[in-house]
C-alpha cells in the first residue's frame, strides 16, 4: 500500500510529536481510516518531507511522531506562471488541479470582456480558498512538496501590466510561432490562456502590446481546459522536465 501524503501547514522537525490540523486529520482518520503504528509523509510546503508514525488516531483528532526528513524535489526547472481567465463550472478546479500535477508554479485566475464567470467579494475569497485546497490536495498525489501560490484574481489589463522578465506566451490559433520554435527563456515562463468565448481582438492586441507572444498549438481549435493543460504539457516537454 502507497504510504499517503499528508500537507501540514506546521513547522517540522524531526522528533516532534504533534496533532495534525483539522484537514489533515479529517482525511488520516475519517476518510483513511488509519490507525496507531501506520505510517505518514508529511510536507508543509517548504520543500522536502517527513517521515511519520501515527500515535493516535480517531475521527476527530489525529496524533504524529515525526520522523526522518527526505529533502525530496520533483519541481520542474522551468518557473511557470499560469494566467487563466475564469472558466464555468468545474472547468477551473480541472485546470488548476492537472496545471499543478503538470509543474505550474504560480496561477493567476483572470477576469477578461468574455469572461462568464460573475464573482466578488466573499463569493471570490472562498473561491480562491477552494482553489487553494485544490492546488495542495494535488500536490499530495502528485509528490510535489512546494505548494503553487493561487494568486488573488486581477483583470486580464492588471496582469498583462505587471513587470516580469518572463518570457510571455498568449495562445492563438493563426499564430507565426509555433512551441517548437520558441526562444528558450532566459528567466521564468508566462501563459495567458482564454476563456471559453477566447480572448477579444482588442485584448490580443493589448497583450502584444505588452510584449506577449502568439503562439499556436496547432491545427484545432480547444476548448480552454484543453489548451491550458496541451499547452502547459508542450512547453514543460520543451524547456522544462516532461521527456
Amino acid at each position: 500500500m502507497r504510504i499517503p501524503r499528508i500537507h501540514e501547514p506546521a513547522a517540522l522537525s524531526c522528533g516532534v510529536e504533534l496533532a495534525l490540523s483539522e484537514d489533515g486529520a479529517n482525511h488520516v482518520g475519517r476518510v483513511l481510516r488509519m490507525q496507531p503504528g501506520q505510517q505518514l509523509v508529511l510536507f508543509n510546503g517548504q520543500g522536502g518531507q517527513y517521515q511519520a508514525e501515527i500515535l493516535q488516531a480517531d475521527k476527530k483528532s489525529v496524533r504524529v511522531r515525526v520522523g526522518d526528513f527526505d529533502n525530496a524535489d520533483c519541481e520542474s526547472p522551468l518557473h511557470f506562471h499560469l494566467g487563466q481567465v475564469i472558466s464555468r463550472g468545474d472547468k477551473m478546479e480541472f485546470t488548476i488541479q492537472k496545471s499543478v500535477e503538470l509543474g505550474v508554479n504560480v496561477i493567476t485566475p483572470l477576469f477578461s470582456s468574455r469572461c462568464g464567470v460573475k464573482l466578488s467579494g466573499e463569493r471570490l475569497e472562498k473561491k480562491l480558498q477552494q482553489w487553494q485546497n485544490i492546488a495542495i490536495a494535488a500536490c499530495e498525489q502528485c509528490g510535489r512538496n512546494r505548494i503553487p501560490d493561487i494568486r488573488p484574481a486581477m483583470t486580464l489589463e492588471q496582469w498583462l501590466a505587471e513587470d516580469t522578465t518572463d518570457l510571455k506566451l498568449n495562445l492563438h490559433p493563426r499564430a507565426d510561432y509555433s512551441v517548437g520554435t520558441l526562444p528558450a527563456p532566459d528567466a521564468g515562463l508566462r501563459l495567458l490562456v482564454g476563456p471559453e468565448g477566447g480572448l477579444s481582438d482588442d485584448e490580443i492586441i493589448q497583450a502584444r502590446t505588452r510584449g506577449f507572444i502568439d503562439i499556436l498549438l496547432g491545427p484545432r481549435v480547444l476548448r480552454t481546459e484543453t489548451a491550458a493543460l496541451t499547452a502547459i504539457t508542450a512547453l514543460q516537454c520543451r524547456f522544462g522536465d516532461l521527456a
